[in-house]
């Protein structure tokens, strides 16, 4: 029995897994730097440091599967092409406003944005694939967590 390799198949996986996870690894490095995530009043609930690059390389990975299924399936059209690339860019934006800047409060803003944008795109993938869409799932539920830590650590440290 031998087992049949798909290279295109595996190209367009590992090129959509890879675009989100090195961009978020070159954001992570970047604001690494300027973060001082010890020295801020957390609110109930925040996680430690260590768990937010392990939450958000499984989150970029699933991101990467998805949007490869969509792509791999000839499922992915101009519209979901836009609204990935928009929310990909709009969560790789966030850190660097958020920890970088220290502009919490726009920080806020601007996750609202992210968390809309990635509804819309969880939506549009679930039309597609709905196993593409279910992927997303994660994704929306710490946003939605990220959001509230947004907030609540902007007002403690204000």
């Amino acid at each position: 029995m031998s087992i049949s390799i798909n290279r295109e198949k595996i190209k367009t996986y590992a090129v959509s897994i890879l675009v989100p996870l090195v961009l978020g690894a070159i954001v992570g490095v970047l604001t690494t730097r300027t973060m001082h995530y010890e020295n801020l009043v957390k609110p109930p609930l925040a996680p430690p440091a260590i768990l937010f690059p392990i939450a958000w390389s499984i989150l970029y990975t699933l991101m990467g599967i998805s949007h490869g299924m969509l792509k791999w399936s000839r499922l992915d059209s101009p519209d979901t092409e836009i609204i990935y690339y928009a929310q990909l860019i709009v969560n790789l934006i966030w850190p660097i406003l958020f920890f970088s800047l220290e502009w919490r409060l726009f920080a806020f803003v601007w996750i609202i944005l992210l968390d809309v944008l990635v509804g819309i795109m969880t939506v549009r993938f679930y039309r597609k694939d709905k196993t593409a869409g279910l992927l997303q799932i994660p994704y929306c539920v710490w946003l939605l967590f990220a959001t509230y830590l947004n907030l609540a650590t902007y007002l403690l440290n204000r």
